[in-house]
């Protein structure tokens, strides 16, 4: 099984995945990339590390974001899992089509500043 994570907000992919309020955690078959389950959590609170290491201990392998800057990416990678980029405001469902049609951009920065907050991406 892969595991993938997908930041939501108000249920929909999250413009910058440290301002989330839950992750869908969708696990896969690795073959037939069928979903098997899925389960919404409301993750720990967010400081710098903290979400790699936490979906890392529940075995997600990709995170499909929809914001993430260079540091952010590096830290996913220090952890074994891979960041693929998806179009914030669509649903996860909407995601998780995209990533089994091989139509997601991987580990590539995605946060452009120009979302209204303050904080550092890389």
């Amino acid at each position: 099984m892969t595991k993938i994570a997908i930041p939501l907000t108000d249920n929909t992919l999250s413009e910058h995945f440290g301002h989330c309020e839950q992750f869908a955690v969708y696990e896969m078959s690795e073959d037939s990339r069928t979903i098997a389950n899925v389960t919404m959590l409301t993750p720990p609170p967010h400081e710098p590390g903290v979400f790699p290491a936490w979906l890392k201990g529940l075995g997600v392998t990709l995170i499909i974001a929809g914001g993430m800057g260079r540091r952010a990416l590096d830290l996913f990678a220090q952890n074994g899992i891979k960041v693929a980029s998806g179009i914030p405001g669509t649903s996860p469902e909407l995601a998780i089509k995209a990533f089994q049609d091989d139509a997601l951009n991987h580990d590539e920065p995605a946060c452009n500043h120009e979302h209204g907050h303050e904080h550092h991406c890389g």
